[in-house]
């Protein structure tokens, strides 16, 4: 187990303020205790943010796993960044996770090459013959 998250869990076990433990941790994880976004229930920790509460993450396996499902899988459909982010909001957190989404976006080869054919779209004179049309007569 994560020692940060260990370290944590047992702070909301023992449902204390123990400067000594919560000290230990780093700045991102702390800052979410001192809010009070963490909750332990039946073992598993969830991270409360606005109104939605998610499952928090530690596993890098996991986090490779969640990340796949909400931008690869096949219901996802390979999609773009920006939904990827709400996918992955929507279901779990983990510190610096919208960095982590935004890496695997951009080493995804599928949406690079979807990416890169859109910005490559650009308008042919002889393709478009509305182009031929001064402007001045638009």
């Amino acid at each position: 187990m994560d020692k940060k998250l260990h370290i944590l869990c047992q702070i909301l076990m023992k449902d204390c303020k123990e400067p000594s433990l919560s000290s230990k941790l780093d700045e991102v994880w702390k800052r979410a205790y001192d809010e009070g976004r963490f909750h332990l229930l039946d073992g598993i920790l969830y991270h409360k943010a606005k109104n939605i509460c998610v499952m928090k993450l530690t596993d890098r396996t996991l986090i490779n796993t969640i990340l796949h499902e909400c931008h690869d899988s096949v219901p996802s459909g390979n999609l773009s960044e920006d939904r990827t982010l709400e996918r992955v909001k929507a279901c779990s957190w983990w510190p610096n996770w919208r960095k982590d989404v935004a890496e695997y976006s951009q080493t995804c080869d599928r949406f690079q090459r979807r990416k890169q054919s859109r910005s490559e779209q650009v308008w042919n004179d002889d393709a478009n013959p509305r182009t031929k049309i001064p402007m001045r007569n638009i």
